[in-house]
């Protein structure tokens, strides 16, 4: 079997792994199937990168994550929900994404919480982070050097990986992983 054939049929292997994580992903069956179609497409058009004996579908999960986010940040980009509080920036589009599931509520309270918690100094730089800005763009705007952003963030993250490190445990555990 040549090199062609043999990546082709791993592909079509891999492809009911690849849409259970993508369902856990997406919680939706019509998202999943269109998460695991943009997948395989990008791992057809990009082959050539793929390394021969490597691990196929950690490649194709990685790929798989990278789509998602980026069409969740792109999702979050072109939803603007006005926030009037003065220290809420950002934090309106987080709960806007609180879909119809019970505990996905309850997490987006947690998580707000906790970024409540957080100086001003890394609330503002994570906030603007994950409303899908760059570093240097949040530099920017906080007139800051990208390496102080950076800092901040990094910081940000680890603050709150204690408060935070459960509930990621709890969704690792209902999570099918790659």
């Amino acid at each position: 079997m040549d090199a062609q054939t043999s990546f082709d049929f791993q592909l079509v292997r891999l492809r009911q792994p690849l849409y259970y994580f993508a369902l856990s992903l997406t919680k939706n069956d019509a998202d999943a199937e269109d998460l695991l179609q943009e997948t395989l497409l990008k791992a057809l058009l990009y082959k050539s990168k793929y390394i021969d004996n490597t691990n196929l579908k950690g490649w194709l999960c990685t790929i798989m994550k990278n789509i998602f986010i980026n069409e969740y940040r792109r999702k979050s980009r072109n939803q603007t929900v006005s926030d009037e509080s003065p220290e809420g920036k950002g934090l309106s589009k987080l709960e806007s994404t609180k879909g119809s599931y019970p505990d996905t509520m309850y997490q987006v309270q947690e998580i707000t919480t906790a970024v409540d918690r957080l100086g001003e100094e890394y609330k503002v730089p994570l906030n603007l982070y994950f409303e899908g800005y760059k570093y240097k763009e949040i530099a920017d705007i906080m007139h800051l050097p990208l390496g102080t952003i950076k800092s901040r963030i990094f910081l940000a993250r680890k603050q709150l990986q204690g408060p935070l490190g459960e509930l990621r445990t709890r969704n690792m555990l209902h999570t099918e992983e790659c």
